[in-house]
């Protein structure tokens, strides 16, 4: 195919050899597949940000570090070095974010480095070679569906001792290959301890998965994985080694109104974007 204008620079530099096909084309980002050298690889090219149509950005920066003052101010002021900076941040908190995970035990896609705001990464795939589904197109049995959501809980517990919250998981943002559940997209991963809305982030996220494998094993409704982990969490004893039960019970007979309504808000809205991909995609189709 013809070579899109921002990888072509890689390509002049021999990074790329051969750019397949397009992969996907996203509000945050446009995925290619690319050959380099021997490997099958994709190639993840950020929108900027005028273009780009994340909601509440500034929301999931809250917490991250900047290296300077004058970047500080840069970006307070909304000058063009600071928009610079805010993508740069954006883009690196991806980068950061999959190295962190990968070192903690989670799967996630191996990468290659970052040049021009455009990152190289592993194509997840199956035994054939072809590009692993997202989740969301996967069905499975009920006993599939346990497995698979025994090993999401701890591979978001790890996240979680690592200190980062995926913040827009979904069956969107999970692909599933020949040897189960792999997590992508982390340019919004927020910091747990820094955000302030990590924890209803983090709730919405466990609670995704809660709702899609429950649709092929209805007893994991039930289960209240978010809450027992983030409680460990705040009392600081969450560790890899943790054992969840998937149990909570509350302490305060009290309800926190304001945290309720905030969870009901999120999921409306979660509802509302699922509803807007499924919707992108059958366009796409």
């Amino acid at each position: 195919m013809k070579i899109p204008k921002r990888l072509q620079p890689l390509v002049d530099d021999g990074l790329i050899d051969e750019v397949i096909s397009r992969l996907m084309s996203g509000k945050e980002a446009d995925v290619f597949v690319v050959r380099c050298g021997e490997h099958i690889r994709c190639a993840k090219v950020y929108k900027d940000a005028m273009k780009r149509s994340f909601k509440k950005a500034a929301q999931y920066q809250e917490g991250r570090k900047v290296r300077s003052g004058r970047q500080a101010r840069a970006m307070e002021k909304g000058s063009k070095y600071g928009r610079q900076q805010q993508e740069e941040i954006w883009q690196n908190a991806e980068i950061d974010a999959l190295a962190r995970l990968a070192a903690a035990g989670v799967r996630v896609p191996e990468t290659f480095g970052c040049v021009d705001g455009v990152l190289l990464m592993e194509l997840v795939s199956d035994g054939a070679g072809n590009v692993a589904p997202q989740l969301g197109e996967v069905t499975m049995s009920q006993e599939h569906a346990m497995e698979d959501h025994t090993l999401m809980m701890r591979y978001i517990m790890l996240m979680l001792c690592a200190g980062i919250v995926h913040g827009d998981l979904s069956e969107f943002n999970v692909l599933v290959d020949d040897y189960g559940p792999v997590i992508i997209d982390l340019p919004q991963a927020v910091n747990a301890a820094a955000n302030n809305s990590a924890q209803a982030m983090f709730a919405r996220d466990v609670n995704n998965m809660r709702r899609y494998y429950g649709e092929f094993a209805p007893a994991l409704l039930k289960t209240q994985y978010a809450k027992e982990m983030w409680a460990l969490f705040e009392e600081g004893n969450l560790t890899p080694n943790s054992t969840l039960t998937g149990e909570f019970e509350d302490d305060s007979n009290s309800a926190d109104v304001g945290s309720v309504l905030e969870e009901i808000n999120a999921a409306m809205e979660e509802e509302y974007e699922r509803r807007e991909r499924i919707r992108d995609a059958e366009e796409g189709a």
